[in-house]
C-alpha cells in the first residue's frame, strides 16, 4: 500500500503533466488504489491547495480533476499569453452552447428551431473545441443525433456539474412561448 503523501505526489505529477481534466477512475487504475480511497485523498488535496498560499488550485469538474490557476493570479498569467492562443467563442457559438447546455440532450433540429438559423457550422466548431459531444440517437424516424456538453465544457466554464449553471433569465417572450426569449438578454 502506497502512503497517502506518496499518492498525493503521484497525483500532482500526473495532473501537471496531463494538463486536461482526468477521471477519478483513470487515476485509480494508474495508481492502483481504490476509487473511494483516492477520492478521500483528492478531497484532502483540494483543501490543501485552498488553505495554502499556492498559485494553483485542484478543481473538480463532474468526475474529473484538474489543476487551475488561482483566480487572484489570473492577470499575471494572462500577461504571459498576450496573444490569445485559445480562440474566443463568438456570440453565435455562445448562444448555441447555452441552448445545448440548458436543453440537453437536444437534437440539431431542435437547436435550429430555437435559434431560427441552421447550426451545422457552429455545432462542428463546438465539437472541435470539445465543448459538445454526441450522446446517441433518438428512437424516432430518421434517428436524429442528440447532443450534450462535455467534461471539457465544465472545465472551460469552471463548473463542477451542469447543475451549477446559472438559472435561466425569464423574459416576457419566454412566458408567451417564444423559446428564443429564454436565451437572449
Amino acid at each position: 500500500m502506497i502512503k497517502n503523501e506518496r499518492v498525493k505526489s503521484i497525483i500532482e505529477s500526473i495532473l501537471f503533466a496531463w494538463g486536461d481534466p482526468i477521471k477519478v477512475g483513470e487515476l485509480s487504475k494508474i495508481i492502483e488504489i481504490k476509487e473511494s480511497h483516492l477520492r478521500d485523498i483528492l478531497l484532502e488535496m483540494e483543501q490543501d491547495y485552498l488553505s495554502e498560499s499556492r498559485g494553483i488550485v485542484l478543481k473538480t469538474f463532474g468526475d474529473t480533476y484538474q489543476f487551475k490557476t488561482k483566480d487572484i493570479n489570473y492577470d499575471y498569467v494572462a500577461m504571459l499569453f498576450r496573444t490569445n492562443t485559445r480562440s474566443n467563442l463568438s456570440n453565435s457559438a455562445l448562444e448555441a452552447l447555452s441552448i445545448i447546455a440548458y436543453k440537453q440532450p437536444i437534437t440539431k433540429i431542435e437547436m435550429d428551431m430555437i435559434r431560427g438559423v441552421k447550426s451545422d457550422y457552429i455545432l462542428r466548431t463546438l465539437m472541435d473545441k470539445d465543448l459538445v459531444e454526441t450522446r446517441g440517437k433518438l428512437d424516432k424516424p430518421g434517428k436524429p443525433i442528440i447532443y450534450g456538453t462535455t467534461g471539457h465544457f465544465l472545465a472551460y466554464f469552471g463548473l463542477k456539474s451542469i447543475q451549477d449553471l446559472p438559472p435561466l433569465k425569464i423574459t416576457p417572450d419566454s412566458l408567451t412561448g417564444d423559446q428564443e426569449g429564454i436565451f437572449h438578454g
